[in-house]
């Protein structure tokens, strides 16, 4: 966009003062460097429209990156594509969200063995959580399991309860997306609600050979990466959607969210590549250069 036309108060004599230039050299500039910068705005304007129509709460550095991958060097630059997003009145603004967790109940509670450990490879830590979804017909619960290095969702469920069979159909996915990945170890972190204690879910984590983990006095922080992953579903997606009318239709909303996280969703945690890149060059690194350890729960390793 001309400067002048930015800034319509301030002369151009002073513009181009203050850029060390004459106001000749202004008038100088071809007429079609106006045409080009215009066509292209327009084009990043519909780039930058067809992206928020997938993802409507995605932050304007991904949506920078995401956009610099296609334009290659033609894209402008960060600042100016700010700018540019200024202008347009497309800068997000914050939203707030709500979650609940229920831990009163008597099944065993597990102690916390990820405190402190930092993961080194996928399928080494995974953090489960269950959140609330709003249709507009019914109450919906979503029921996730993220691998913590990758911060891939590995598995999910959409469904109308809390019950525990609910939530072990999230981690079956879970099992499934793995592939061949050997499981024997994995840590497995989660609050205490009562799905996770349950005999039904903790049994079938034992069958796999999972070791089970869990916050301590419910709380939040102790689980950050699970927390992390419902805050980017419901603030950069949900809270700027209107409400799916039922089950039915939230699952598929919520099916083309996790698609879009995996798969085309920069990380900051992964140096900005998508959870899928992340765990594809980590898995074809591990077999190049096998560094596994034996973990003992009881010692404070902090690498996995």
């Amino acid at each position: 966009m001309n400067l002048h036309n930015r800034h319509p108060r301030i002369g151009i004599g002073c513009l181009c003062e203050l850029f060390g230039k004459t106001r000749l050299a202004y008038y100088k500039r071809p007429e079609g460097s106006f045409r080009h910068e215009k066509l292209r705005d327009r084009r990043l304007l519909e780039m930058v429209n067809e992206i928020r129509a997938e993802a409507p709460g995605i932050g304007a550095y991904k949506l920078f990156l995401i956009l610099r991958q296609t334009f290659e060097g033609r894209m402008v630059g960060r600042n100016r594509f700010y700018d540019f997003m200024h202008r347009h009145h497309l800068m997000l603004t914050p939203e707030r969200r709500k979650h609940t967790t229920n831990s009163n109940h008597m099944f065993r509670k597990y102690r916390n063995l990820a405190k402190g450990l930092v993961p080194s490879a996928p399928c080494r830590l995974w953090v489960a959580d269950i959140t609330y979804i709003d249709t507009v017909e019914e109450n919906c619960y979503l029921h996730l399991v993220t691998d913590a290095f990758t911060h891939e969702i590995m598995g999910w469920a959409l469904t109308s309860s809390l019950c525990a069979q609910d939530t072990l159909q999230a981690l079956e996915q879970a099992v499934a997306n793995a592939g061949s990945h050997n499981l024997t170890g994995l840590i497995h972190h989660s609050d205490r609600g009562i799905q996770y204690c349950s005999q039904l879910y903790s049994g079938r984590l034992k069958e796999l050979g999972i070791l089970i983990s869990m916050t301590e006095d419910s709380n939040p922080t102790d689980n950050a990466i699970a927390e992390r992953v419902n805050g980017i579903i419901k603030q950069e997606w949900l809270y700027r959607m209107p409400y799916p009318r039922n089950l039915k239709e939230a699952r598929k909303t919520i099916a083309s969210i996790i698609s879009f996280y995996n798969k085309k969703r920069p990380h900051m945690s992964n140096g900005m590549k998508t959870p899928y890149q992340m765990r594809k060059m980590s898995l074809e690194n591990l077999e190049l250069n096998r560094t596994d350890t034996i973990f003992d729960p009881y010692t404070k390793a902090k690498t996995i």
